[in-house]
């Protein structure tokens, strides 16, 4: 079974425009992503996958720089993007990992590999839902075959089914399987969404960053436990207060289900 990573970046962003291209030394924080990734022991290829609009012609200009595969697809319909890139490169199974995610642990990726395997389940997560995952917020990875990736493409309706590419997954999968660590470090905010993430990951990558030797997320921890003034730079954002958006679906574990799942999801996704 070959393992294909695709990365879905593009250089929109609400609150941190540009927030992949920017810099830490001479990289941009997409590059220290793939650079990472490219560790993994146990992943065939990677493949970024953005969109057609010109302001993202920089991401497949870095690509090339590097030597990566990129596709060029919807910006909406993410999904689309994923499949047409997964179809173009024969993959046989795809690994979801977004581009804010630039300090995601090659270990973690080959240890979702394993257990993928293992469980031989339909979908694999480490990256959190609920209290299902215990990782840092949006850190890890999602493991699924092309076959389930095609099924969701044909048949996902929803404009969420179609942005975040795995709801219908989680829905209609037989067997989603929830990868947790052994540890809890789910306290920590790793993602880079807003400038106090900037701030942090800035800070983490000059003080850990050496070529020659990658840095795990438990040497992130340490880290931040040795620097708390810097843990707390971003500690806050989880907590802060949003509009309120209420769900109902008249169901139980038989009936309608699915309902829930899909609000939940949808939820999850506006965090």
């Amino acid at each position: 079974m070959s393992y294909t990573v695709i990365i879905q970046a593009r250089s929109g962003s609400t609150r941190l425009p540009g927030k992949i291209l920017k810099k830490v030394g001479n990289k941009t924080l997409l590059e220290y992503g793939v650079e990472r990734i490219q560790k993994a022991q146990k992943i065939k290829e990677i493949i970024i996958a953005t969109t057609v609009n010109e302001k993202d012609d920089v991401i497949a200009q870095i690509a090339q720089a590097n030597g990566i595969k990129y596709f060029r697809g919807s910006e909406a319909d993410v999904l689309a993007r994923y499949y047409y890139a997964a179809k173009e490169n024969s993959a046989e199974t795809v690994i979801r990992i977004t581009s804010d995610c630039p300090l995601i642990d090659p270990d973690i990726i080959d240890l979702a590999i394993e257990n993928y395997e293992k469980q031989s389940c339909d979908i694999l997560t480490n990256v959190p839902m609920m209290d299902k995952i215990n990782l840092p917020k949006r850190y890890g990875c999602r493991n699924f075959s092309f076959k389930w990736l095609e099924e969701a493409f044909y048949h996902a309706k929803e404009t969420y089914e179609r942005e975040h590419v795995t709801p219908y997954l989680y829905t209609n999968a037989q067997k989603v399987y929830y990868d947790r660590a052994e540890k809890d470090y789910s306290g920590y905010r790793l993602t880079l969404d807003t400038e106090e993430d900037l701030n942090v990951i800035t800070q983490i990558i000059t003080a850990l960053y050496n070529p020659d030797k990658v840095f795990h997320l438990e040497d992130i921890i340490q880290f931040l436990d040795a620097n708390p003034a810097i843990w707390k730079i971003n500690s806050n954002i989880n907590k802060r207060k949003f509009k309120m958006i209420y769900f109902r679906a008249d169901a139980n574990g038989v009936i309608a289900s699915g309902h829930i799942m899909r609000c939940i999801t949808i939820a999850l996704g506006n965090l």
